[in-house]
Order: C-alpha cells, then sequence, then structure tokens
C-alpha cells in the first residue's frame, strides 16, 4: 500500500521568511526548472513574466539566476565616442555580484553587447546577461563562459546606431515588466522575470511544487494509472 502523500495546493501558501540571503536565494533557484517558476507565478496571479519566445540562448545549455540589473537605450546616429561609449561602461561598472545585465535596447539593427562587455560583467561578477536585442563575438563568449540570452546575432556595432539612455530603472521587455533587483531565471525552456516582492513566496511555492512533480514522476513510472496519481497528488 502506498504511502498517503499530502496533495498539492497552488493557491495555499506556507508562512515565508522575510528574506532569504541573496546568494542562498539563487542558489535554491539554479535547483528548480522554469516549468514549475513560471506555473507558481500563474498561481499567484503574475501572467506574463515569461520573456518572449523568440528570445534564445547564446549556447544550448545556457542556465543562470541572478538580480536584475536593467538598462535601456534608443536609436542614435551619433559617433561620438565619449557619448556612446561612456554611458555604456558606466552601467558595467555598476555590476555587482549575482547581477544579471537585463538590456531593452529599442533598437534591432546592431550588437548591444560584444565581448569586452560580456569579460566585464563576468569579472565584476555577474551571472548572465538577457539582451532584447544582438550580440556579438559569440565564439569569444562561448569561451568566457557568460551564460547568455539574445534576440539575434549579429556583427555590426553600437557607433552610430544606438546609445544608452538609462540603467537601474524599470524596463518593459513584451509584456513583461522588469525591476532593478528582481530575480532574472534562464534555462532551456526560456528566461523568467520573478519579482523581488514575492521571490521567496515563488521559491518556496516552487520548490514544494517540484517535490510534488517528483512523486508522481515515481508513481507514473511503476506504472500507477496517471489520473490516480494526479488524484493522490492534486497536480501532474
Amino acid at each position: 500500500m502506498m504511502e498517503a502523500q499530502k496533495r498539492f495546493d497552488m493557491y495555499t501558501h506556507q508562512e515565508a521568511p522575510e528574506e532569504i540571503e541573496e546568494d542562498e536565494l539563487v542558489e535554491r533557484y539554479l535547483r528548480l526548472y522554469g516549468g514549475t517558476i513560471s506555473d507558481v507565478l500563474d498561481g499567484l496571479g503574475y501572467f506574463y513574466q515569461v520573456l518572449p519566445k523568440e528570445m534564445t540562448g547564446l549556447t544550448p545549455d545556457a542556465k543562470f539566476c541572478g538580480t536584475a540589473l536593467t538598462a535601456t537605450g534608443e536609436p542614435t546616429t551619433d559617433r561620438d565616442p565619449d557619448r556612446i561609449f561612456v554611458p555604456i561602461l558606466e552601467m558595467l561598472g555598476a555590476v555587482r555580484k549575482n547581477n544579471v545585465v537585463v538590456t531593452q535596447p529599442n533598437e534591432d539593427t546592431c550588437s548591444h553587447l560584444g565581448e569586452l562587455s560580456a569579460t566585464t560583467i563576468k569579472a565584476r561578477g555577474g551571472n548572465g546577461a538577457v539582451i532584447y536585442g544582438g550580440v556579438r563575438d559569440v565564439d569569444y563568449i562561448h569561451r568566457l563562459g557568460l551564460p547568455v540570452y539574445k534576440l539575434y546575432t549579429t556583427p555590426r556595432d553600437v557607433m552610430g546606431r544606438w546609445r544608452l539612455t538609462a540603467y537601474n530603472v524599470p524596463i518593459r521587455i513584451g509584456q513583461t515588466q522588469i525591476n532593478p533587483m528582481d530575480i532574472i531565471f534562464a534555462d532551456k525552456d526560456g528566461v523568467i522575470a520573478i519579482p523581488r516582492e514575492v521571490a521567496v513566496k515563488v521559491l518556496l511555492k516552487a520548490e514544494e511544487l517540484e517535490s510534488t512533480e517528483n512523486h508522481v514522476r515515481e508513481e507514473v513510472l511503476r506504472g500507477v494509472h496517471p489520473v490516480e496519481a494526479y488524484q493522490r497528488h492534486g497536480w501532474f
């Protein structure tokens, strides 16, 4: 006789601590996968936290998690190196441990991340980058080992095409609002932005959901009818 398991209830939440230390929060999120996190966000009423499906990992196995350092910009014809490069370098200089640089360039003709920017992000303790635009120097970034999600690749430079206008400000990518220090999670399924104010609650519920799914998987592999497994555990 199978041991009785508590049925999973998406809408009942355990009392969460006010905060979990950042390194632990990131590490625990990395043990999860995107599907459970997205399901929990849906259950909490956050229906638009997955970034557009057109975005892909620079490497097929890209997986990372960290805190958002947001950036935004606009098209330009300016070719003055000080006005183009210095704002980007100031943003890169603000990168700290666990940051994920998340850029909404509002422009789609050039690259918004290259090898030197990627090197700086990694050297300053960043965990990855999400660029809703272009990336170049792909071979170097592969060797560097900085995980990146992007919209496209192109060798075209920003000079005379794009300038950064602000960083660590709220941005929107598709239907997703992203604020500085939100939790950014990416794996093979895509990129998710978890609002910081619910990051602990989402983590705890996603851990509970993943445990439930593990029980369901074990039973189905033993030949239990999927309806029976669902009725016992409350999820499938």
